[in-house]
């Protein structure tokens, strides 16, 4: 079976938006460099070795995604191709237009174990991305995170919406698995210990 891990752009301040957000400044990195990734529907990234790397292994492994109905707005649904298939989507209310048969997403209204029991079946062997901060701060209350996967910009964003807000848990420890330093960003993955 895959882990669950969580992978997000952060500012050294903590940040994973802006007050309206906004992910422009923390994304440069994404086209700092001189390694092309295709992404379909989305622009081409360029981006250095050491983040290629990263970013392509990320993809071979993931399996299933789980996301907030927030980051599934903002996203507008992705065009109908978002980043991990199937993509499960924490909600109180499903959207008509997108719950169909053959749809990549899955709604889920009953709560995050049952959102990421959901996408670990699909996600078989590989990786289940959790992909907000909201839905990350649930998992690990919840107890339900393997890894935490950071690429660190250098920025301070001053205000936002913080990555960390909502946590319940007691204190943690995280073990260092592995840092990357790369153009306009350092990756950053730890172990959730338990």
């Amino acid at each position: 079976m895959g882990k669950v891990f969580f992978y997000m752009t952060v500012s050294v301040d903590g940040f994973v938006a802006g007050p309206a957000d906004e992910v422009d400044r923390l994304f440069r990195w994404y086209f700092s460099g001189e390694t092309e990734i295709p992404i379909p529907g989305s622009p081409t990234l360029r981006v250095s070795k050491e983040s290629a790397e990263i970013l392509l292994d990320a993809s071979r492994t993931g399996g299933a995604m789980v996301t907030g109905r927030r980051n599934f707005d903002i996203a507008q649904a992705w065009g109908g191709k978002p980043p991990t298939s199937p993509c499960f989507v924490l909600t109180h209310s499903v959207p008509d237009d997108w719950a169909h048969e053959g749809s990549p997403f899955v709604f889920v209204t009953d709560g995050i174990e049952r959102a990421i029991g959901q996408a670990k079946e699909a996600a078989g062997d590989k990786d289940v991305e959790i992909g907000t901060p909201t839905v990350l701060q649930q998992a690990l209350n919840a107890r339900l995170v393997d890894e935490i996967h950071i690429d660190l910009v250098p920025l301070l964003l001053g205000r936002g919406v913080r990555l960390f807000d909502q946590l319940t848990i007691e204190p943690t420890d995280l073990e260092i698995i592995r840092i990357v330093p790369a153009t306009g960003v350092t990756h950053l993955r730890y172990r959730v210990v338990a």
